[in-house]
């Protein structure tokens, strides 16, 4: 089957029956991958808690659906607390086991940079956990990120030491007036 035969994934926000899914991807990733820093796997409830933060926000989150599973989520949040940065984004994504190189992280990235777009802010920060993941690094690479750095040996996971990968994308820059 080639790539053009595969099912596309819908997109969608994220709803209240979504959260014990998005708990159980994103525990995988926790508990035996180098994508995310967090070591102890947080409860559906905690999920829905940091949803209402980020809703609260006005910033979207996004889920992607696939032969009636849910089969990834992703989500923009703010890069850093400070006022100065209130223009810039950081952008999360996780897929689902066994839906890995399916089109569902270009689909949620896709449909989360549009949303931004259509917002206030100006730039995306990708912050991507170990700089050996290049899933990641191309994905957020073919959708327009630059790489600007990499952070060596900032965190420590799984016996080891991992590095940090940053990556930009411009979003709204039509007006450099003072925001």
């Amino acid at each position: 089957m080639s790539s053009h035969d595969c099912p596309r994934p819908l997109v969608r926000d994220a709803a209240p029956g979504d959260f014990d899914a998005i708990a159980r991807i994103y525990a995988h990733y926790v508990e035996h991958a180098l994508a995310t820093f967090e070591e102890i796997a947080p409860s559906a409830d905690d999920m829905r808690a940091r949803h209402a933060a980020i809703a609260a926000a006005g910033l979207p989150y996004l889920v992607a659906e696939l032969d009636g599973r849910l089969a990834g989520y992703a989500y923009a949040s703010a890069y850093r607390p400070r006022s100065a940065y209130r223009h810039t984004i950081e952008d999360s994504v996780y897929v689902a086991e066994g839906f890995g190189r399916s089109g569902i992280g270009l689909a949620l990235l896709t449909a989360l940079i549009e949303r931004c777009e259509r917002g206030p802010w100006r730039q995306m920060i990708a912050v991507i956990g170990n700089s050996g993941n290049a899933g990641s690094i191309a994905l957020h690479a073919r959708l327009g990120f630059e790489h600007v750095g990499v952070l060596r040996d900032v965190g420590f996971k799984h016996g080891r030491w991992v590095d940090t990968v940053l990556m930009q994308r411009a979003l709204n820059t039509a007006s450099d007036a003072a925001a």
